[in-house]
């Protein structure tokens, strides 16, 4: 098993979060309506992330929340048979708001579809946007991010982790790593 190739450091995730950060505020000419969701797990936390550094931007406060999307997968009986719920967390009304999704690693499309089905049970934004760290092809479903820290060409038998110190225990960092095949 090869050993796995580190994309980004800290630095580099801090740079893109910045840069996104940045782009989202241009984009929506401030903060008005401007609202922020993370797809949980790690998009939660990168959430939160991008509301600091939008805070130290424009000086001012925006609404977060936090997204479990686990039933509105359509892979969710492969999965596992008992799947894990965990608390959706929207304390802030969506309708007619600029709404970011926000996730850590773009592949193949299903999850931010799940995301998609999931926010309707909330409201009826104004706009969706999709704000991803790692972009890095092999689309299924015809899904494109607004925002993307780094696009990253892989091969299908490759993986893309997002490690993060509030989910890892470790110093942020994205590595890409080859998979093993069955069989």
């Amino acid at each position: 098993m090869a050993k796995p190739k580190q994309i980004m450091d800290a630095e580099g995730v801090n740079r893109a979060l910045t840069r996104i950060a940045h782009e989202i505020l241009e984009k929506n000419k401030g903060t008005a309506e401007l609202c922020l969701v993370g797809i949980r797990t790690r998009g939660a936390f990168l959430a939160l992330r991008l509301k600091e550094c939008i805070k130290n931007i424009e000086k001012t406060e925006i609404p977060v929340g936090i997204l479990d999307i686990t039933l509105y997968r359509d892979d969710l009986t492969l999965a596992s048979s008992q799947p894990i719920v965990h608390e959706t967390t929207i304390p802030f009304d969506i309708t007619d708001k600029n709404l970011v999704l926000i996730d850590d690693v773009l592949f193949t499309g299903r999850t931010i579809r799940a995301a998609l089905d999931a926010i309707t049970d909330f409201g009826r934004p104004g706009q969706i946007q999709l704000a991803v760290l790692i972009d890095r092809g092999h689309r299924e479903l015809p899904i494109r991010a607004d925002y993307v820290g780094k696009n990253i060409p892989t091969a299908e038998d490759e993986s893309v982790k997002v490690m993060l110190s509030e989910t890892d225990d470790q110093e942020d960092k994205v590595v890409v790593k080859k998979v093993k095949k069955d069989g």
